[in-house]
C-alpha cells in the first residue's frame, strides 16, 4: 500500500494548481524509487528533460547523480528520488525553455507534496541537493558552504544532509576544481547512506 500511496500522490500532482508554474510545464513530476527507502534525495524542480519525460533526474544532472550514486555504491533503485518544486519553472527563449529558480512561494506551495512523500517513505536520511530544497525542507534560507558535510536532526528520526545540486557539477569548468568537488559529492552521498 505504501506504494500505492506514492503512485496516488504523483498522479494527483497531475492536476496540481497550487501555484501558476503548471501553466508553462508539461506535466507534473513526482517522486521515484523505493517507497521503503532509507535514503530520500530531495532537487530543487524537474528540468527540461524531467519535464518531457515525467521522471526526476533523467537529464544531464540525473547522470551525473547516477555516476555519483554508483561510484558510492548506491543503486538508484534503493533510493527515493524527488523534488522541492514538482513543475518545471521555465523562460522560453525560442526553442529552448531556460531553467528559472522557484521563488519562496512557489517552494511553499509545493511543500504539502514533499511532507506527504516523506510522511509515506519514512527515509532515515535526506539529502537536500541543493539550496532550494534545503530551504523547502528547513523552512528557512540555507547556505551550502555553512551546512554542507554535517547531519542535521529532521523530524523525530531522520538525518537531514545538504550537499551540493549535480547540476552545479556541470557548471564547473576547471577539470581540477571539477574532480574535487564531484569527490566530496560521492563522500557526502556515502555519508548519508551510512545513517
Amino acid at each position: 500500500m505504501v506504494a500505492a500511496g506514492l503512485a496516488a500522490i504523483a498522479q494527483e500532482i497531475q492536476g496540481c494548481r497550487r501555484c501558476p508554474l503548471y501553466r508553462n510545464a508539461t506535466q507534473g513530476v513526482g517522486g521515484e524509487g523505493s517507497a521503503r527507502a532509507r535514503l530520500m534525495l530531495v532537487g530543487e524542480q524537474p528540468g527540461d528533460r524531467e519535464d518531457l519525460a515525467g521522471r526526476p533526474f533523467v537529464g544531464p544532472a540525473g547522470r551525473m547523480l547516477d555516476d555519483a550514486l554508483a561510484e558510492a555504491g548506491i543503486p538508484r533503485k534503493v533510493v527515493y528520488i524527488t523534488n522541492a518544486v514538482k513543475h518545471f519553472k521555465n523562460e522560453p527563449r525560442g526553442k529552448r525553455r531556460l531553467h528559472r529558480r522557484p521563488n519562496a512561494a512557489e517552494v511553499q506551495a509545493c511543500r504539502w507534496w514533499l511532507e506527504r512523500e516523506l510522511e509515506i517513505v519514512k527515509p532515515k536520511a535526506i539529502i537536500a541537493l541543493g539550496a532550494t530544497a534545503a530551504q523547502s525542507l528547513l523552512q528557512k534560507t540555507v547556505r551550502i558552504g555553512q551546512a554542507r558535510g554535517r547531519s542535521i536532526p529532521f523530524g523525530r528520526s531522520a538525518a537531514l544532509f545538504v550537499t551540493i545540486h549535480p547540476s552545479y557539477l556541470l557548471r564547473i569548468r576547471d577539470r581540477a576544481d571539477r574532480d574535487r568537488e564531484y569527490d566530496a559529492f560521492v563522500r557526502e552521498l556515502r555519508q548519508a547512506a551510512g545513517q
